[in-house]
Formats: C-alpha cells, sequence, structure tokens
C-alpha cells in the first residue's frame, strides 16, 4: 500500500511503498478514505512533541475515515463495509492514518455519522475527543451554565462551542477580529480579545462573577487569563494545553478548579480506549441531529502533497480544519 513515512523528526515526508496491514486480535483493518490534519501532527514530525512521541520510521496522521475491510479475532460490532471514524494512530508505536489502510484497536473507532461525508468526519475525533473530555467529563456541562471558550473558531474551539450549546448551556467565545464571526455563526458570543480585558468581559457577561466553565484551548497566558475568568466558588477551568509555569492564586482566591485533558493517554497507555469510542459514537448522534458539524478548509490534497497540508496547518493560515485525501 501507498504510505507517508517520516525517517527523521524533522525531516521531509516520503511517499512510500509498505506492507499492507492485517487485523490482528481485536483489530479491524480499515480502507481509509480520509485524514484529518491537526496542529500536533506537525508538531510530531517536526520532532517538538515529545509528550506525543512516536517511533520511527514512522506513519503520522492522527484522525482518520474510512470503511471496514477486515474485522480480526475477538471484534464485535462491526463487519466488513461499515463506514467508521475515529483517532486512532500517529502516536506511539501505532500506525497512523496518512496510508491507505491501518489495522486500528476497534474500540477506538465508532461509525460514521450518516450526515457528514467522509473528510468532514476525517476532521472531527481529536478535537471533538478533546472538548468532550473536558466539557462532559471533568466539568460536567450542563443547560443554564455560561461557557466561555477562548478561541472559539479553533479546531478544539468550534468544536467545543457547538457541543455546549448542544447541551443547553450559553455560550461565549474569544478569537480575534478576523475570526469573531465565524464565533458568532456557531452561536455564541463573540469577544474580541483585542479589544477588552479579563475583567471586562467578565464583568460584561456574567455581572463580575465569572463564567461556570472556561475552556482553554490556546495555553500560555490564556490559561492564567482563564483562571481569573472563573465563576467564584463554582466556576471550573478545562485545559488541553496545560503545561508551563501557572500560578494558581487567582483561581484559588476565586474556590474554582482546574481539570486538564490529555486526549492521546488511551492510545499510549491502553487503557480507556473504548471510551473515546463511545464519545464518538456521542459526537455522531449529534452530528446526525443536527447540532454539530466541523468548519474545514475549501482546499484539497492527497497523499502526493501531505507537506504543502501541513504548511497550510503550520502557517496558521487555514479557514477551517484541514483534510488529506486518501482514497477516492
Amino acid at each position: 500500500m501507498r504510505a507517508v513515512v517520516l525517517e527523521e523528526f524533522g525531516g521531509p515526508l516520503r511517499l512510500r511503498e509498505i506492507d499492507r496491514p492485517a487485523a490482528g486480535p481485536g483489530q479491524v483493518l480499515v480502507r481509509i478514505g480520509a485524514s484529518g490534519v491537526n496542529p500536533l501532527d506537525t508538531k510530531i514530525r517536526a520532532g517538538r512533541a515529545a509528550h506525543a512521541r512516536t517511533v520511527l520510521p514512522a506513519v503520522l496522521g492522527l484522525d482518520l475515515a474510512g470503511t471496514v475491510e477486515q474485522v480480526g479475532p475477538g471484534v464485535e460490532g462491526f463487519a466488513a463495509g461499515d463506514e467508521v471514524y475515529g483517532m486512532t494512530g500517529g502516536v506511539g508505536d501505532l500506525q497512523g492514518s496518512l496510508a491507505e489502510y491501518a489495522a486500528v484497536d476497534a474500540r477506538l473507532l465508532a461509525r460514521r455519522p450518516a450526515a457528514l461525508d467522509v473528510r468532514e468526519a476525517a476532521a472531527l475525533p481529536l478535537v471533538a475527543i478533546t472538548a468532550w473530555e473536558g466539557l462532559v467529563d471533568r466539568a460536567g456541562v450542563r443547560a443554564g451554565q455560561r461557557v466561555l471558550v477562548h478561541g472559539g473558531a479553533g479546531g478544539i474551539g468550534h468544536v467545543a462551542v457547538q457541543l455546549a450549546r448542544a447541551r443547553g448551556a450559553e455560550v461565549f467565545a474569544t478569537g480575534s477580529p478576523r475570526s469573531l464571526a465565524a464565533v458568532e455563526a456557531l452561536g455564541a458570543v463573540p469577544i474580541d480579545y483585542t479589544a477588552t480585558t479579563v475583567d471586562g468581559y467578565v464583568a460584561e457577561h456574567t455581572g463580575g462573577e465569572g463564567f461556570d466553565i472556561v475552556v482553554d484551548t490556546v495555553g500560555g497566558a490564556t490559561l492564567d487569563d482563564s483562571f481569573a475568568a472563573a465563576r467564584v466558588y463554582t466556576g471550573h477551568v478545562v485545559s488541553a494545553l496545560g503545561w508551563g509555569s501557572h500560578s494558581l492564586a487567582p483561581l484559588s482566591f476565586r474556590g474554582a478548579t482546574y481539570s486538564g485533558v490529555f486526549t492521546l493517554l488511551p492510545m499510549l497507555t491502553g487503557r480507556g480506549r473504548a471510551h473515546h469510542g463511545e464519545i464518538l459514537t456521542g459526537i455522531a448522534a449529534l452530528a446526525d441531529a443536527g447540532r454539530l458539524r466541523p468548519r474545514l478548509d475549501p482546499r484539497r490534497f492527497g497523499l502526493d502533497t501531505v507537506a504543502e497540508a501541513h504548511a497550510l496547518v503550520e502557517s496558521g493560515g487555514a479557514a477551517g480544519k484541514v483534510v488529506v485525501d486518501i482514497a477516492g
């Protein structure tokens, strides 16, 4: 089969012919239709993601959507011909999705939403699982709450906005001036972070009390701002980018709480993988109900132009999630 292989960190991505895998115990063989590209994929390629290190030579690509070709021993719930999607590889010793086929742990998969095509489904797994783990698993988002999403037009952010709204919350989202229209189109109240302070938008939108849930998708100083924006006593900050040095004092003085999200943990450890399949089943139900849809960049890429797809993601100039077409 054809696959894009990374032979050294920071080196080029090369299109190669490699052996096609077979489904082992607990696995299904997926004929990959599309592979989503995340900023993390580009960091792994560059060797700048110690928390997501892969074994070289490696086929990168975290997210996929495609068709089940073969079912391995011990697998229940999937059959040849099923349309599936998931975050299944590209870290550790797990083959990624920049290939025509992948043998993947069936627990990491769910059936593709009928309302989404293969490219839209491939754009969702990492960002959707991250948003769900933060908002649902950690913070228990519910109707009547005010939720603030930092980076509401970004990959994780645009899904977090839709997920929080689908669960009945009132959603506010920060962005730069050029992203505010996209934030508003998702149904969130847009906040131009370049034109106001944390104290300013907390006062304007919560009467100074703070937000019930704050979702940080940016990290760094934005995580510090999140601590200052949490609701007194009951506020909850969740972040997928919690590394670095941060003072917890602003959070502690408000009596609020913090949770970190590390979406790769089940793939790296083997523990908790079935929950990722469960999350994606829930995401599929929302998509099929018309409550959630990914924003895709309209540009098209194939296995022979993966480097260009990575460059677009690294540039920050994508107008939505970038997807690589694998099969017709």
